[in-house]
């Protein structure tokens, strides 16, 4: 089957790409681990010893990355509808997010354990319809923030990708309230035609009743 010109636009950007490319060149399982990369070595989030939640995890470039900072002694625990080939440092699950049972067998893998940080760069299946993925992808954030008030610790991180459009504010609204400090990042391999941004909540104070 002849490919369309917009699939053909799409693989020769694709392969191209300098942070596929690099991620070719240094082993690792996708070019979304460079964004982790970039937050991790600014902001520092990531350090030995560290229990990490990696939602949205597969291909497990970001757990991969977060595997080698949190070593040794530390843990990922990654979780994805796709399957992830496994990973040492890390333990991954094949589930959706949005399903009770898989949040439950999520919880049990951690261990009644809180977590030092929690890692989501979970989207939606895109249709290219932005009043359609937005929304979703703000409901994939604000149950990220409601996993954090079950699991993580105090003066824990959240770093979740979210698309910016409406519902976005409320979302951001919902952060602040229950962490000390909350930014907007851009990471350099984040497509500039993206909506995608990265909120980092640093500092978690519990829910406010």
């Amino acid at each position: 089957m002849a490919r369309t010109k917009s699939s053909q636009t799409w693989l020769k950007e694709h392969f191209s790409d300098p942070f596929w490319l690099l991620a070719q060149k240094e082993g690792y399982r996708s070019r979304a681990t460079y964004k982790l990369k970039e937050l991790d070595e600014k902001e520092r989030l990531l350090k030995p010893g560290m229990l990490v939640a990696d939602l949205g995890a597969a291909p497990g470039g970001w757990s991969q990355w977060a595997a080698e900072r949190v070593s040794p002694g530390g843990m990922v625990v990654g979780l994805d509808l796709l399957p992830i080939v496994p990973l040492d440092g890390a333990v991954f699950l094949q589930g959706d997010f949005r399903e009770e049972s898989v949040l439950q067998l999520l919880l049990e893998t951690l261990d009644n354990r809180q977590v030092d940080i929690i890692l989501s760069d979970m989207a939606p299946n895109t249709s290219g319809i932005r009043g359609v993925d937005v929304p979703r992808s703000i409901y994939l954030s604000e149950l990220a923030l409601e996993f954090a008030a079950l699991v993580l610790k105090p003066g824990g991180d959240l770093l979740i990708k979210v698309f910016q459009g409406q519902g976005f504010d409320a979302l951001l609204k919902d952060v602040r309230n229950v962490f000390t400090k909350v930014q907007l990042k851009k990471p350099k391999a984040s497509r500039d035609r993206s909506v995608e941004v990265y909120v980092l909540a640093r500092g978690y104070r519990g829910n406010k009743s």
